[in-house]
């Protein structure tokens, strides 16, 4: 008997390129993943993965396992969306994990959820918070079934065929500067009149810092990063401190301190797109339905 869940570690692999990236997406150790595909292994009597420079990729027969347990992985989740649905019309069972990122779980999905657990008692919700690219692989390895995510300007987020994407509405970010800056006056600011600032930035490996980057193409050193953080309330407190300048999006943010100013980016313009994501398989599912209709009526009250 073929595991299926080892069948998805096995997947996550092939989604994410190796097994630590797996066992990250899954929430798993590496160790636990790699004895789950050997398991497989000796139960199918076949070598699933083979070792590429310091990485694995699958073997033939590994992607073979992987493309026909497809069919199979998506009839079962069918099934249990059906299992889901309950004689009473307005009653909705089950779970939908929700994957996202911080700023939209402050400024949108806790508020969904909390409207979901008034009006569906019996539905799970269980929320984790990820970056886009990550929730986009939660959700097509079938580790979530959910994703709120963001795409900045024309920094790249691919979506495998099998995810279904609904447009929910569009987020600025603006520059953030003390109030006593030179250029707290203006009313937009271009990548070039912040060449010589210092910044501080999201980690190297989120798309916020890419796109920091990519607003500053064609500006010759810039942009200077000399703080870090994952949180944007950090980003606040380091401006407001007089350390450095920073790009923060209007999501999820709150008030500022009467000694920050905000001020939009213009060519380019600092904007993205906020999106969910969940697998096609899923759509006639009750329990998906009503929470992406709650995702869907509380993105229509962010400001434009």
């Amino acid at each position: 008997m073929i595991d299926l869940e080892a069948v998805l570690s096995l997947r996550a692999v092939a989604t994410s390129g190796s097994v630590a990236g797996a066992a990250s997406t899954l929430g798993f150790t590496p160790s636990a993943v790699s004895q789950q595909i050997k398991r497989l292994e000796r139960d199918t009597g076949v070598a699933l993965l083979e070792r590429a420079g310091r990485g694995v990729v699958l073997t033939a027969a590994g992607t073979r396992l992987v493309t026909e347990s497809t069919p199979i992985l998506a009839d079962l989740e069918r099934l249990g969306a059906d299992l889901h649905t309950t004689s009473t019309a307005h009653t909705v069972t089950g779970e939908i994990r929700v994957a996202a990122f911080s700023t939209v779980v402050r400024g949108l999905v806790a508020p969904a959820l909390a409207d979901l657990a008034l009006r569906h008692p019996d539905l799970r919700l269980p929320l984790r918070e990820s970056e886009p690219w990550e929730t986009i692989a939660l959700v097509a390895s079938g580790q979530r079934d959910l994703g709120i995510v963001h795409r900045w300007g024309g920094v790249a987020l691919a979506t495998p065929e099998p995810l279904v994407t609904t447009p929910l509405f569009t987020d600025v970010a603006d520059v953030i500067l003390r109030r006593d800056h030179p250029l707290a006056d203006r009313d937009a600011l271009r990548p070039a009149d912040l060449a010589a600032e210092p910044w501080v930035a999201t980690f190297e490996a989120t798309i916020c810092r890419q796109w920091l980057r990519r607003l500053f193409d064609g500006v010759p050193r810039a942009p200077r990063i000399v703080h870090e953080s994952m949180e944007f309330e950090n980003h606040l407190e380091l401006v407001r401190a007089g350390l450095a300048v920073a790009l923060v999006p209007r999501l999820g943010r709150g008030e500022l301190h009467p000694d920050l100013v905000a001020i939009p980016t213009v060519e380019p313009a600092s904007t993205r797109d906020v999106l969910a994501v969940h697998r096609r398989t899923q759509a006639d599912s009750p329990a998906l339905q009503v929470a992406l209709a709650a995702v869907i009526d509380h993105a229509a009250t962010q400001p434009r």
